[in-house]
């Protein structure tokens, strides 16, 4: 297993099927925050449904279509980030995140976020990387803009979460543009 570095006593490690008890934690410790945006805080709920969520990735990662990594601050699991999908064949990635409150300010997405973009564009080849997000969820967007994407336009009403229909921004950065 590898552990890459994010300063200040964050590390990005691979979330695996056997971190279930540390992500059900971790989501604990951030479920209103997190579900407030996303549906992480709805699919972890407990012990099996958080080890069910990692298998899925894992076999998303066997099959090359999605992967995820944790963020640890001092060992203990504070957040991740994610590629939801990965179509290798076609160049283009879909990247997201959460991170419980007690981590926020640090710069741990962003740094976080960084590092697999790099990778899926140098290690990949992945072209084309996207960020969807709500258009109320300031902090995501802000990532979005400290990682150089630009804003390619709206999607009204077009997530449906919690009785709710969010309009979602597409943020995006090309390889050509990350170099």
């Amino acid at each position: 297993m590898f552990a890459k570095p994010l300063g200040d006593g964050a590390e990005l490690r691979p979330l695996e099927p056997w971190h279930s008890e540390e992500l059900l934690a971790n989501v604990d410790r951030g479920r209103e925050s997190i579900g407030r945006w996303i549906r992480l805080a709805d699919a972890v709920t407990d012990s099996a449904s958080a080890h069910a969520f990692l298998r899925d990735y894992a076999e998303k990662a066997a099959a090359d279509t999605g992967r995820i990594f944790g963020i640890w601050l001092h060992d203990e699991l504070v957040g991740g980030v994610l590629f939801r999908i990965m179509d290798i064949p076609r160049g283009y990635a879909e990247a997201g995140c959460w991170l419980q409150p007690s981590a926020t300010g640090r710069g741990l997405v962003t740094r976080a976020t960084r590092a697999i973009i790099d990778w899926a564009i140098t290690e990949r080849g992945i072209h084309r990387v996207e960020w969807q997000v709500s258009t109320g969820n300031d902090a995501s967007i802000a990532v979005a803009k400290r990682l150089g994407m630009q804003r390619d336009g709206v999607l009204r009403e077009h997530y449906l979460f919690h009785g709710r229909r969010d309009d979602i921004e597409i943020w995006s950065v090309l390889a050509h543009e990350w170099r």
